[in-house]
């Protein structure tokens, strides 16, 4: 399956939007995120609840069919969780976004999203103006096949 995505721009806005959210709690911030996402997909902008915990903190997110989406407030996020980095907080709001845009095959098609519209957003993965995916965020097959390169002897030209 194809998705669609934001441009990288937009995307970056978004991500941009997300975290001022996570740190300095003004809902505007939040509002607008989910309010550029739902015009690229031409829906109307989800109905979202905020809670200090969901399911006696077992979960972050959770989607429900009629659109509405209940989330872990970034107060609560921050308080007694082993994960509760920002970076987190915010791939859990893709996700459960994932969810509110695909609604077949949920899980696997929602941590896609997630994963997707992240890639090439963090300049902490770019090295000298490449967006291109460095480490561990890059396929194991690419990986594969930039440790070949490295590795093999130059060629020489033929006489």
């Amino acid at each position: 399956m194809r998705m669609m995505f934001p441009g990288v721009r937009e995307r970056r806005t978004v991500d941009r939007l997300l975290t001022t959210f996570f740190r300095e709690h003004r809902e505007l911030d939040f509002r607008r995120a989910i309010g550029l996402l739902s015009r690229f997909y031409l829906l109307p902008r989800p109905r979202v609840r905020w809670f200090e915990y969901l399911e006696w903190g077992k979960t972050a997110g959770l989607t429900y069919e009629n659109g509405n989406i209940h989330l872990v407030h970034p107060e609560g996020w921050k308080r007694g969780r082993k994960w509760n980095s920002e970076r987190q907080w915010i791939y859990t709001v893709y996700h459960e976004f994932g969810h509110y845009v695909l609604w077949a095959d949920p899980e696997r098609k929602a941590d896609g999203f997630a994963y997707r519209f992240v890639r090439g957003v963090s300049a902490q993965g770019r090295s000298s103006g490449r967006t291109r995916l460095m480490g561990t965020a890059t396929s194991r097959a690419r990986r594969k096949r930039a440790a070949l390169r490295r590795s093999r002897p130059r060629r020489r030209p033929r006489r």
